[in-house]
């Protein structure tokens, strides 16, 4: 199935709801799932995508360790997509990102004083 991609410039707030974890590919042996593409380990970081009055919570893999994201944090996510699967009669949509990091702090005001 095709990947959809999302634009994220429309969420009012997208903050780490569950923070960066990586992803298991076999859970006997404990092997990692690794990114075809570029070879980094996968992780899965939890998302509250937030619109107007409303949210949701959705996991999003990415390629290599999201560096400095923590819960609660507000974060950019660049080339975000969505990708409808079906195995066995179960289905969903799994999401993916090229990256997750924290937005940048807002500067100090200059200069103002008390």
């Amino acid at each position: 199935m095709a990947a959809l991609p999302i634009d994220t410039a429309k969420f009012t707030g997208i903050i780490c709801a569950v923070p960066p974890s990586p992803r298991v590919a076999n859970r006997e042996t404990g092997q990692l799932k690794i990114d075809r593409t570029t070879g980094k380990t996968m992780y899965q970081v939890g998302l509250c995508l937030m619109s107007g009055a409303s949210a949701d919570v959705v996991n999003v893999s990415v390629p290599g360790e999201p560096a400095g994201v923590q819960l609660g944090m507000p974060v950019h996510v660049r080339d975000l997509i969505a990708m409808p699967w079906e195995n066995e009669g179960r289905h969903g949509i799994a999401f993916r990102a090229e990256e997750i990091r924290p937005l940048a702090a807002p500067a100090a005001a200059k200069g103002g004083g008390q």
